[in-house]
């Protein structure tokens, strides 16, 4: 772990963005995140082509589970074209811990190669420094398999499988009740013809709940980014009545 008055060398990517993107000169303050997560106030030193921070104060920096006390991964049948790397970016920010990308009967992309999800892995960190995150979601590797996807349901307290004939109850009411204990929770998000009445099935026969996303049809590259936030601020809602009950301010 790094500490206050340490130099640590910037380079690559991050130091052309300081240099050249930015323009920073020397004693503008930044932040750096060191490699365990921890947050500190920095001061630029340039000299050349070299780039160095000097740390100063740690800082609070923000994780995905600090508000909320549940941490949220999200599965996502893999959509069509680029549209994963928004998904990646908006997820990143909106707190994902994992993202699972799977393949369901109804997916028209294949399962991607090794530089596409090195590709994915590079926004996932872009997008957690830009918000101030000190943690950086894992991408996982594609399950080739839906049944794959159905045995790691055991792995969670709370799953949401969103499909568009579930029992039309509004999120507002579904997602409180469903997350009320949970500790670690899995969203399910189809491809863009949706999942088949055998998928809803399966999944819900190993435990998920089918949740309704209401009467409009959301884009594959929206549907997982709205249950997110959705799903985040309904937790942050069940810990501050926790508070209000405990007396905790």
């Amino acid at each position: 772990m790094r500490e206050s008055g340490e130099f640590v060398e910037i380079g690559g990517s991050d130091a052309r963005k300081i240099r050249r993107v930015l323009r920073l000169r020397d004693g503008e303050a930044i932040e750096v995140i060191d490699s365990a997560g921890t947050a500190f106030e920095a001061a630029i030193v340039i000299d050349g082509t070299q780039v160095r921070a000097r740390l100063g104060n740690r800082r609070n920096g923000v994780t995905n589970a600090g508000e909320t006390g549940v941490r949220f991964d999200v599965a996502q049948a893999l959509p069509k074209g680029q549209k994963m790397d928004f998904i990646v970016e908006k997820l990143t920010e909106l707190g994902v811990e994992n993202v699972l990308p799977f393949v369901s009967e109804r997916t028209v992309a294949g399962v991607p190669a090794a530089p596409k999800i090195e590709r994915w892995r590079r926004i996932a960190t872009t997008a957690a420094r830009q918000c101030g995150r000190n943690s950086i979601p894992r991408i996982r590797p594609p399950l080739a398999a839906f049944d794959a996807l159905l045995d790691s349901f055991k792995d969670y307290d709370a799953v949401a499988f969103a499909w568009e004939l579930a029992p039309q109850i509004p999120l507002r009411d579904r997602l409180p009740r469903l997350l009320k204990e949970a500790t670690r929770a899995l969203l399910v998000v189809g491809p863009e013809g949706g999942f088949t009445h055998e998928e809803a099935e399966g999944a819900r026969s190993r435990g998920a709940a089918l949740v309704w996303m209401g009467p409009r049809i959301l884009r594959a590259e929206t549907a997982g980014v709205v249950l997110l936030a959705v799903a985040d601020a309904l937790a942050q809602g069940r810990n501050r009545g926790r508070a209000r009950r405990t007396g905790v301010s």
